[in-house]
């Protein structure tokens, strides 16, 4: 059992909080990068959208923990970084896609007008597909990286954005209907789970990690993603301002999600079900590093203030979970 209490004010009882600077280092190292790869000194409005959809204030939480669980596993390749800017590319993309009208219908993105709102319908589709093309360009010549492990990487993102990852999660989204608890899930997974599965995957790959490493990072990305999402259909709901989600609140209101589905309650218990099943995957992957699990307490911090302390390590209640099963 680890020996620390987890607050959810984002703190760890007992411990410094501590290497702020060092995320800000590599935010805005990501940040820099993701400026230049997208800057071809072209002004056309497919040019604009796709720096706009990507360059808005993002939580870059894909890349940032695609870089840090590398650095867990003590690897810091000088192409790291473009790799992590790959994987937010297609982030952006694929939101530049769900806030279409055929599919969220969403008008609000990371605090502006989304891309088919101020740049148009046909603009945000051929910003979404530059985006994609400019990804997987970035992961082929990527500094540094053999290129054996290139095109591992390549066919772990195709995979994840295709017909069984994001595109499938986003269908889903839109045409499953009234659904289980179980199928739930399976969408959150989809829609969530495999970009962030991806990102570790991908740093598993670039650290030349064993199998059995990167099978628990894996186990950790999607129990996160799961949490990640339930989270995200909290701050959905009524009384939440989009002027601080930086989103259309309301998206949600018909949908079959865990918090309409099975109450406020069971939602908040499968949320802390999940968070512990990452934190258990992600001691068995890292250890007793520090990076990753600093960032996904402060990811999760402030949205969970009003819960109770928690103790890390310790086994959720069984009827909280359903984590182990889909169902």
């Amino acid at each position: 059992m680890i020996d620390q209490t987890w607050r959810f004010d984002g703190r760890v009882l007992g411990h410094e909080d501590a290497h702020d600077d060092d995320l800000d280092t590599l935010r805005q190292d990501i940040e820099v990068r993701l400026a230049q790869l997208l800057d071809g000194g072209r002004a056309d409005l497919p040019s604009l959208a796709m720096r706009a959809g990507t360059l808005g204030a993002g939580k870059r939480m894909r890349p940032l923990l695609l870089m840090l669980v590398a650095r867990d596993l003590g690897c810091d390749a000088p192409g790291l970084v473009d790799v992590a800017c790959a994987v937010e590319m297609v982030h952006a993309a694929s939101l530049i896609l769900d806030d279409m009208p055929c599919m969220d219908d969403a008008r609000l993105r990371r605090g502006r007008p989304a891309i088919h709102v101020e740049y148009g319908e046909d603009v945000a589709i051929l910003a979404a597909v530059a985006l994609l093309s400019r990804a997987f360009c970035i992961l082929g010549s990527a500094h540094g990286i053999p290129a054996d492990v290139r095109s591992r990487l390549v066919c772990t993102l195709g995979e994840t954005v295709g017909a069984q990852g994001l595109v499938r999660g986003q269908f889903l989204d839109l045409h499953g209907g009234a659904r289980s608890a179980g199928d739930i899930a399976v969408t959150n997974e989809l829609k969530t789970g495999v970009l962030l599965g991806a990102a570790v995957d991908m740093a598993a790959t670039v650290a030349q990690a064993g199998e059995a490493t990167a099978q628990s990072l894996r186990a950790f990305a999607l129990a996160a993603g799961q949490a990640f999402q339930i989270r995200d259909d909290f701050q959905d709901g009524p009384g939440n301002d989009s002027a601080v989600t930086g989103k259309d609140t309301g998206k949600d209101v018909g949908k079959a999600t865990f918090v309409n589905t099975l109450g406020a309650d069971e939602a908040r218990r499968r949320l802390l079900a999940h968070l512990l099943e990452a934190e258990r995957h992600l001691q068995d992957a890292v250890g007793a590093r520090q990076g990753t699990r600093r960032f996904v307490r402060a990811l999760f911090g402030k949205a969970l203030a009003p819960a109770p302390a928690l103790e890390l390590g310790a086994r959720p209640r069984a009827d909280a979970a359903g984590v182990h099963a889909r169902a």
